[in-house]
């Protein structure tokens, strides 16, 4: 336990002192990135859905018709 307890105490020091604002900041500012990342690369998802059953669909149907 004595070492989770020095863990805490270093996180709150560090979450004090203006090297942690920093770094709070850096991590704020990564963590909207990284939404606004994850919202521009799953909106397409769907388009690329429907062009990949598509593809399919004209695959299978050329199988089946070479299959005859």
């Amino acid at each position: 336990m004595p070492h989770a307890e020095k863990l805490w105490r270093s996180a709150k020091r560090l979450l004090r002192s203006e090297d942690g604002q920093d770094i709070t900041e850096y991590v704020l500012l990564l963590a909207i990135i990284a939404l606004i990342t994850a919202s521009l690369v799953t909106a397409p998802m769907s388009s690329v859905n429907k062009i990949w059953v598509y593809g399919n669909a004209e695959l299978s149907s050329a199988v089946t018709t070479a299959a005859s």
